[in-house]
């Protein structure tokens, strides 16, 4: 623990140091030594921390959260050092200078695009994929007839199905969430069935026994089984919702949105913009995933993965 903390401390120092040089000087080859100095430090120190089990929250939060400043420090450094081009690959203070020059409007992108369209077809499709996967695997019939199917709708690429939700919903955020719906419905479906199939076969003859019909055997042996499985398609869907809507914006939107303001920042070469955008996409869609995986876990406590992390 002492000796991983040292490491950080002492990468920690020599990255404001490298950062100050970077803005005063030219680089030099004792620059570039401190910057791989820097790095090593920083790699035995997360590979100390790393190890460490309790608290938990230094392997959960610590861990990641100094390795993405690490990877920011070296995009920063090796950018303006080696002197990009920002057309190219902009610095993380280009693009933050963006972010905070331009709050307003990213928070009226992320309102259009995350909280009106993704939003929404994620519930509708993930909603939609579960209660047809329980009508599934009730009726043979929809197995054999439905599955088929669904799986040709989810092989239709976005940039296909996208201009004919937007001709069939208009240019709002309902023609992006149901282009949303389609992407998520069939992960759903599939998952879903997987976890409902999951059950054993001893428990099942345990709840015959027990003189238990569908509805009970359903409800209290078969979908808490399945809940893995559904919390899976559920963290799958969260990343598809995003890439759908923002895709879905660029066949037509209101002059608002991710998709919309990456079309027409790189059609203007505004690339600072581009990547301020794709930022606050990847910042939602970590944040969507995570507060997905807090939910699950609440809700599977009981699974074996997370009984052997507690042991």
């Amino acid at each position: 623990m002492k000796t991983g903390a040292a490491a950080i401390a002492f990468a920690l120092a020599g990255a404001v140091a490298s950062l100050l040089l970077l803005e005063t000087t030219a680089p030099t080859l004792a620059f570039w030594a401190l910057v791989v100095a820097v790095t090593i430090a920083s790699w035995i120190g997360l590979e100390r921390l790393a190890h460490i089990d309790k608290p938990r929250w230094i392997g959960a939060i610590l861990v990641p959260g100094l390795f993405g400043l690490l990877l920011l420090y070296l995009w920063q450094v090796l950018t303006v050092g080696l002197e990009v081009p920002p057309i190219l690959l902009p610095s993380p203070a280009r693009i933050g200078h963006q972010l905070v020059t331009n709050l307003d409007l990213e928070w009226q992108d992320f309102r259009q695009t995350f909280l009106k369209s993704v939003l929404a077809g994620f519930v509708m499709g993930s909603g939609l994929g579960f209660i047809v996967a329980v009508l599934v695997d009730r009726s043979p019939f929809l197995q054999r007839g439905l599955l088929p199917l669904g799986a040709l709708v989810s092989a239709i690429p976005v940039v296909g199905i996208a201009p004919i939700m937007v001709m069939w919903f208009g240019f709002d955020w309902e023609s992006k969430a149901a282009v949303i719906v389609v992407m998520t419905f069939f992960p759903m479906l599939v998952n879903t069935l997987a976890g409902l199939a999951s059950a054993g076969g001893i428990e099942r003859d345990l709840m015959h026994s027990y003189a238990a019909d569908y509805g009970q055997t359903l409800a209290k042996l078969r979908l808490p089984s399945a809940l893995p499985f559904v919390f899976n398609a559920l963290k799958i869907n969260s990343t598809l919702a995003l890439i759908g809507g923002i895709v879905a914006e660029f066949f037509g939107t209101p002059v608002v949105g991710m998709g919309f303001r990456i079309s027409v920042e790189i059609g203007r070469m505004n690339v600072d913009m581009v990547w301020a955008t794709i930022a606050v996409a990847a910042l939602a869609g970590s944040v969507f995933y995570g507060t997905l995986a807090l939910i699950e876990r609440g809700f599977t406590f009981w699974h074996p993965s997370y009984r052997q992390e507690r042991s």
